[in-house]
């Protein structure tokens, strides 16, 4: 796949407890960025962190939270990820859930998926 080297990341900041039934919203977000046809997905499991609620959310052994902070970054070109916000909104309503995405530009050096034999 050949990508265009000024494109866009997004970012996405939620928690990981935040779910639509019973599955996960970042593993739905990564399986609808599939579907997409998006360069790719990854997903971060932050340690410590807070959000709009400014409750701290940590992973220490005396505070155990159920709630870390999870980040989903996606990098393609602009025109996908405008389409794909579409598609992130209607996952925050479905999940009733807070979060925060941020787009911004960038370049990108090398990109190539391996072919499979």
């Amino acid at each position: 796949m050949k990508m265009k080297r000024e494109s866009k990341l997004v970012r996405i900041f939620i928690g990981d407890s935040d779910k639509i039934s019973s599955i996960p919203v970042y593993e739905k977000i990564v399986i609808e960025a599939k579907k997409e046809g998006l360069a790719g997905a990854t997903v971060f499991k932050g340690i410590m962190g807070f959000g709009g609620t400014s409750r701290i959310h940590t992973s220490k052994i005396l505070r155990l939270s159920e709630d870390l902070p999870l980040i989903i970054e996606i990098v393609d070109e602009e025109e996908k990820i405008e389409k794909f916000l579409k598609i992130l909104e209607q996952i925050f309503e479905e999940a009733n859930c807070g979060g925060l995405i941020t787009i911004e530009k960038a370049e990108v050096i090398h990109y190539k998926a391996v072919e499979k034999k």
